[in-house]
């Protein structure tokens, strides 16, 4: 074999090759495998946030037309094409977009796991966890927080066919605003309630 001979199918990327050639087969490949990845994470993204992401106008088509594709074969090619679109973009920003995204849904994902366990806490019958939030959540209007657990409790004791889960749902939106608002999060509207009506103490 002729020493100075290099075979393009054991090279490396192109910007890694000592003998500034094309990249590999393998390489290609991966690369391929790799922008397909991102496409599919760009799928599982909600319309509303992936219309907010910068891209040209043919990936954008790609993808929509493989939302509008119903058989297996061609989600499959219609993939395969979306990464060979891809290979024509910065791919860069459209990753820093998924990982923007997945971090976020992650994040909500934890604040909702949250705002459950206080709500199961604080319907419990351990008298000091009002105090616990308290202490951890100081700007709450307590009264109103009394009040709409007390209702929650009598939702709950109700028979199956009175419960209506009103109380028990705005509890937990109670919460859930007291921790975003507490973690400087922006936050919609309060709801109106009338289940500070109540003066009694839980």
């Amino acid at each position: 074999m002729n020493p100075k001979h290099f075979d393009q199918d054991d090279g490396v990327d192109g910007g890694d090759d000592p003998f500034g050639g094309r990249p590999s087969k393998s390489a290609l490949k991966r690369m391929s495998h790799d922008l397909q990845a991102l496409g599919k994470q760009l799928l599982e993204m909600p319309d509303a946030r992936l219309n907010d992401i910068a891209m040209p106008e043919r990936l954008r088509d790609a993808l929509a037309n493989y939302k509008s594709t119903r058989s297996f074969e061609g989600k499959r090619r219609q993939l395969q094409f979306i990464g060979k679109v891809m290979r024509e973009v910065d791919a860069e920003p459209l990753r820093e977009a998924v990982a923007e995204f997945q971090l976020g849904h992650a994040r909500n994902a934890l604040e909702l796991h949250q705002a459950e366990r206080w709500r199961t806490e604080l319907l419990s019958e351990d008298k000091d966890v009002v105090t616990r939030w308290v202490a951890e959540h100081p700007d709450t209007d307590v009264q109103q927080l009394r009040a709409l657990i007390r209702n929650a409790r009598k939702d709950q004791a109700a028979a199956p066919e009175k419960r209506n889960g009103r109380a028990y749902r705005e509890l937990f939106q109670f919460i859930k605003h007291a921790m975003m608002a507490d973690a400087g999060e922006p936050q919609a509207p309060s709801m109106s309630s009338d289940a500070g009506d109540e003066s009694d103490e839980v």
